[in-house]
């Protein structure tokens, strides 16, 4: 584990996933880290260390994902998962919230924010959003399919998953990670990722409505988008700006869709300020 960052059990009714946490514990305003498909809390690491100095960082495996319990009755889609969202925060006492999100963390955050406005302090998206006229990518219209998308989820194997992460990152993802992503992406996460993409609309996994009930908000925001992203086109990037007016738009050109694992550094460069800005403001 990264020195200085906590690891603990968070329980949510019955549901329980590690937690990884920096700062104040006792702190009700935190930065809150939400992960996408397929990750899990110890995809931010790197960000919640350099995130301590600055205030509580707090980050879950999502229900179905990593090390979390994967119960076939969750609901698995981006209204369950912005509902666990709101519990969490509860039982951990935390009213201010900076999101940080990426790719499913994306619907998931802008769904429990526009249901708690008061409580959404300022939010950072890397490679997600409120995505507008999306269609999604190859392989999400195929786990969309009954049937073939069982096919693919049970004939995916280590060497295929390998190559998938090769496509569209440029500067290359560290083999631990993405070995990482591949030992936690066993068969109940499989199940999870097909009932959550099934249930999401057909054009778009983050619709318009949700960019439109947060524009009037106008919170600070910060945008972060890998370029060459195979899964969401670069162009969505300055798109946020339809929801977030305000919101400063950075582009790195050769980065694909985990920024924060290929170009560490620079992403802190910008997180961090950033978040020395609004946290308490």
């Amino acid at each position: 584990m990264t020195v200085g960052v906590t690891e603990s059990e968070l329980r949510v009714g019955a549901m329980r996933t590690p937690l990884l946490s920096v700062g104040d514990r006792e702190s009700s305003e935190a930065v809150v880290f939400v992960h996408g498909n397929p990750g899990s809390s110890r995809d931010w690491t790197g960000l919640l260390e350099a995130v301590g100095p600055v205030a509580r960082g707090l980050a879950w495996d999502a229900p179905g994902f990593g090390h979390a319990d994967k119960p076939a009755s969750f609901d698995y889609t981006v209204g369950g998962y912005a509902e666990f969202i709101a519990q969490a925060l509860d039982v951990l006492g935390v009213q201010r919230v900076h999101l940080v999100l990426h790719d499913f963390g994306g619907p998931w955050g802008l769904r429990w924010a526009v249901g708690h406005p008061e409580q959404l302090a300022s939010i950072v998206l890397v490679n997600t959003g409120a995505l507008v006229n999306y269609s999604w990518h190859t392989a999400a219209k195929i786990w969309r399919m009954p049937l073939l998308g069982e096919l693919v989820m049970a004939t995916t194997t280590r060497p295929a998953f390998r190559m998938l992460m090769k496509v569209g990152n440029p500067r290359g993802l560290p083999q631990d990670f993405v070995d990482r992503m591949y030992d936690d992406f066993d068969t109940p996460t499989r199940k999870a990722v097909l009932k959550l993409y099934r249930a999401s609309p057909s054009s778009s996994p983050a619709t318009e409505q949700l960019g439109g009930g947060l524009r009037a908000l106008d919170r600070p925001a910060l945008v972060i988008w890998g370029a060459k992203d195979p899964y969401i086109p670069v162009e969505q990037a300055h798109l946020q700006l339809r929801t977030f007016p305000s919101a400063e738009v950075n582009v790195l050109e050769d980065s694909g869709h985990w920024p924060f694992i290929d170009n560490p550094d620079r992403v802190r460069e910008l997180v961090v300020p950033f978040l020395r800005r609004v946290v308490g403001s």
